[in-house]
């Protein structure tokens, strides 16, 4: 089985359109197993990146086989390094007319995952339709196409979701953290802030992204104030982001308060309807406690925590999730929070070997 699967790799780069198709429809149920595309040195996956240019529905399963075989270490550097190939997915991917968007949206998701692809964060490229974006930089791009064209609204046949999943590991690079916490030229906005409206999105793609991309910005201490601020005032002329509103929503059920945490609560978190429900994905309601934690950094931050009443938000989270991670996560949340500032945490405490920046697979 092997043998024939090997001989039908070599159709791939068949002269005749039928046969390329043929054997690319086949050999997408035998993706599963990057060895197939790896001999003779990689000359497969050279024939998957020029049927990426093919016909669309050539290239919509090319793009499928890459996205099932770049796992592969080999592979994935391979892929990662090849400037041109990955200037073919950023073209067809800012075009609003491409088919295969989405497909293109989880290989570059996959790519991110070697340390080649920081380079699109200071690579700079030609502007696409206006409808896109207006900026000649790379990840911008790729931002506004993740805002823009959610629920298919920027390109039919695309949702883009998996998007959400490169701009968190961009968000691991230093280079990544600044870019998304500082205002942009072309557009004058701070892009973290256009991610904040999906922590609530239906995707759990998306919101599972999003929340890890806010947890490591805010591993940028500095910026704590910045993010904190609400979207009315200014830090050094940039507006702030207002995380807190999007990071407690999601932790928020129907519970009632007291009248006295109530009054106290951010304008959003109160009188929330009777239905409303909370995260329900467990690992991303660790992810916003974990943010939550790092905005205690500093005293500044844990004031703030405890003056919108954050620890009773924490404390109806801990008793009606019923999973040991999120648990915890709170415990350590609410240690920090009711902790006499005459003692105040240790960094360590807050960011240990658990706090790492995100991986997202």
């Amino acid at each position: 089985m092997q043998t024939e699967l090997e001989e039908l790799v070599e159709f791939l780069h068949h002269g005749n359109t039928q046969i390329r198709q043929l054997a690319c429809e086949h050999l997408v149920g035998h993706s599963s197993d990057p060895s197939i595309f790896k001999k003779p040195q990689l000359v497969p996956v050279q024939d998957l990146k020029l049927l990426v240019r093919d016909y669309p529905l050539i290239a919509k399963n090319a793009l499928t086989i890459l996205v099932n075989i770049s796992h592969d270490t080999e592979i994935l550097e391979d892929l990662a390094a090849d400037e041109a190939f990955v200037e073919t997915l950023l073209k067809k991917i800012t075009n609003p007319k491409e088919p295969t968007a989405d497909e293109i949206a989880m290989l570059l998701s996959n790519l991110a995952k070697s340390e080649r692809l920081e380079r699109l964060i200071t690579l700079k490229r030609a502007v696409p339709e206006k409808s896109v974006s207006t900026s000649p930089y790379a990840l911008d791009q790729l931002f506004d196409c993740f805002v823009k064209g959610a629920d298919g609204t920027l390109n039919k046949s695309a949702n883009f979701d998996y998007l959400a999943y490169l701009l968190a590991d961009m968000s691991k690079h230093k280079a990544g953290r600044d870019h998304f916490l500082s205002k942009r030229e072309y557009d004058g906005v701070v892009p973290v802030s256009k991610l904040m409206v999906f922590t609530e999105h239906k995707s759990d793609i998306r919101r599972r992204g999003v929340a890890s991309t806010i947890k490591n910005v805010a591993f940028e201490v500095d910026k704590h104030p910045l993010l904190l601020a609400d979207d009315s005032e200014s830090i050094d002329g940039t507006p702030g982001v207002n995380v807190l509103p999007y990071i407690l929503l999601p932790l928020a059920g129907s519970e009632e308060y007291s009248e006295e945490e109530s009054a106290n609560m951010l304008p959003d978190l109160q009188l929330l309807p009777p239905d409303k429900a909370r995260e329900s994905d467990a690992e991303i309601l660790v992810t916003h406690l974990e943010t939550l934690l790092l905005l205690c950094t500093t005293r500044e931050g844990r004031d703030k925590l405890r003056s919108v009443q954050v620890y009773p938000l924490v404390r109806e989270t801990h008793n009606h999730v019923d999973d040991e991670a999120v648990k915890e996560a709170c415990d350590r949340l609410v240690q920090i929070l009711m902790r006499d500032e005459e003692q105040p945490p240790k960094v360590e405490e807050i960011v240990d070997d658990d706090q790492k920046m995100e991986e997202i697979f």
